[in-house]
């Protein structure tokens, strides 16, 4: 008898220490500068991250061919059409990338969580209509304070393209 009674108080100790640790690892985890708000507004889970598409732009087969204001017109539309989506909340970050032998232009990260939907909006931009770009995708997971950037952008940017 007396060796169960010692059983029970040790699995009751046990069971009892356990859920002080998890109360004080709940607690832990849930930093106090964290802003519920923001998070919801940028698609945030629990550990601040989401699901985004890298589109990797790379050199098309009509680069070449698509010259005077038929090349202008489909950048000045490539850039409104990325204004276009960061403002709809679908583009968090885009730009070009530095000289490399990978025939690779730029990047767009598309705050979409599948292939097929990233797809739908590069196919929008007049630069990847017009053949200047072709698009290979990645599924990606990342932080959601990417979303951020287009607003951040806004204030730091004395010129647009």
């Amino acid at each position: 008898m007396r060796d169960l009674i010692h059983t029970i108080l040790t699995i009751t100790f046990v069971i009892f220490l356990g859920s002080a640790i998890n109360a004080q690892t709940d607690t832990k985890a849930q930093d106090p500068k964290f802003d519920a708000e923001l998070a919801k507004k940028l698609g945030a889970n629990d550990m601040g991250m989401r699901n985004y598409v890298l589109a990797i732009l790379k050199t098309g087969p009509n680069d070449a061919t698509v010259k005077g204001d038929e090349r202008t017109k489909a950048f000045r539309g490539h850039f409104e059409n990325m204004t276009r989506l960061a403002e709809e909340g679908k583009l968090a970050v885009a730009g070009p990338f530095g000289q490399n032998d990978k025939t690779f232009r730029g990047l767009f990260i598309l705050a979409v969580p599948t292939v097929d939907e990233a797809k739908k909006l590069a196919e929008t931009d007049p630069a990847v209509k017009a053949g200047i770009f072709i698009v290979d995708y990645i599924p990606w997971f990342g932080s959601a304070s990417l979303m951020a950037t287009p607003e951040i952008h806004k204030k730091i940017a004395k010129t647009n393209p």
